[in-house]
Order: C-alpha cells, then structure tokens, then sequence
C-alpha cells in the first residue's frame, strides 16, 4: 500500500512540473493538426487516384 501512495504523490510532483499550453496555443495546435491531416488525405488521394489512372489505362 505504501508504494501506491508514494507514486501517486511522485505522479503529483512530476505533473506540477509540466508547462500546460494556453488556451490560444490549444486552439493553434489544433487547427494545425487538422490542417495537416486534411492537406495529407488530399495528398494520399491523389497519389492513388494517380495510380489507379495509370493501372486501368496502360496496364489493364
């Protein structure tokens, strides 16, 4: 029981110690990972739309 109890106040000490983002930060980073992930959905799309152009048309 006593090894319990240390780690959740070693778990209190080291989470005291990060550096939370603001709320304009959140919102930045966060826009910026869907910004991201649609830009390589786009991206992956039109490799395969690509390939798949050049396998029916030369190849089937």
């Amino acid at each position: 029981m006593n090894k319990i109890v240390q780690f959740f106040r070693e778990v209190r000490v080291e989470m005291s110690k990060v550096v939370w983002p603001t709320g304009q930060q959140l919102v930045a980073y966060t826009l910026l990972v869907i910004l991201l992930s649609v830009l390589l959905a786009v991206f992956l799309g039109a490799l395969d739309l690509g390939f798949q152009t050049i396998l029916t048309k030369y190849i089937l």
